[in-house]
């Protein structure tokens, strides 16, 4: 998939080491993993699902790479979060490209794919409240605010877009 800046292209487990590191950037561990560093096998067996749910039409996560410099910038698409049916929009951004809108144009493109490939109604993204970042992303998308509640005794906004 393609956008005027960017390309994304779904992640597979020879993007082990690139996702790993990603993921264990202080700066996406504060509100992806709550502070914590993941271990590296976890990071495997994401990618694992990814590709099987990619695979199967009801998910899967992407690299975002610049088109210009095609240097890996984040990652983007779809997860299951607590215990729902359907997968939630996520992505995490390496911290020396925020700022450029980048979350926002690589947004747009997966939840097209999102209503144009996997047939969703609907599309949800959940974050800590206190990210504001990442509810500005959401309000840029159109996205509605439908709730905002304590779970696993932190305070977590819910966006909701649908299709039209």
């Amino acid at each position: 998939m393609k956008t005027n800046r960017l390309f994304l292209v779904p992640l597979v487990i020879s993007d082990l080491e690139l996702f790993h590191t990603i993921n264990t950037n202080p700066f996406v561990q504060q509100y992806l993993w709550d502070n914590e560093t993941i271990p590296k096998e976890l990071s495997k067996q994401i990618l694992e699902i990814s590709l099987s749910e990619y695979a199967n039409k009801t998910g899967g996560l992407w690299k975002i790479n610049e088109i210009d410099s095609n240097t890996c910038v984040g990652y983007i698409g779809f997860w299951k979060f607590f215990e729902e049916e359907q997968s939630q929009l996520l992505y995490a951004l390496l911290p020396n490209y925020t700022g450029k809108g980048y979350a926002t144009e690589a947004a747009k493109k997966v939840i097209e794919y999102a209503f144009d490939q996997l047939n969703f109604n609907y599309l949800v993204a959940s974050m800590d409240s206190p990210n504001v970042k990442s509810k500005r992303v959401c309000e840029r998308l159109e996205m509605q605010l439908i709730e905002e509640k304590d779970v696993e005794d932190k305070p977590t906004a819910f966006y909701q877009i649908n299709k039209h």
